[in-house]
């Protein structure tokens, strides 16, 4: 889903209240910007939202990796990666 559609469907969410489609663009930004806050910020266990899931940044060790063009050795230096680990209630309306 893009990002507009998802704005359009927040949007639209509630037909009774209805949000503008700025009014959520800014909502979804504000949401997204707190997450991105809070990650950076370095929390050790990650940034929890009740119901939905937690996000955490997970760490990478240097490995060695292989160029599929040449398939000469490579090294892969250590890096950082988001890792998202939905809560049970997620889980099950998806149907894992």
């Amino acid at each position: 889903m893009s990002k507009a559609a998802f704005i359009d469907l927040v949007a639209n969410l509630d037909k009774k209240d209805i949000l503008s489609k700025a009014d959520a663009k800014r909502q979804i930004e504000r949401v997204f910007g707190a997450i991105e806050a809070g990650l950076k910020a370095g929390k050790d266990k990650g940034y929890t939202i009740g119901g939905f899931g937690t996000f955490k940044v997970g760490k990478r060790a240097a490995r060695k990796g292989r160029n599929p063009r040449t398939g000469e050795a490579i090294k892969i230096k250590a890096s950082k990666t988001l890792r998202f680990k939905p809560a049970a209630s997620l889980r099950k309306a998806a149907g894992a």
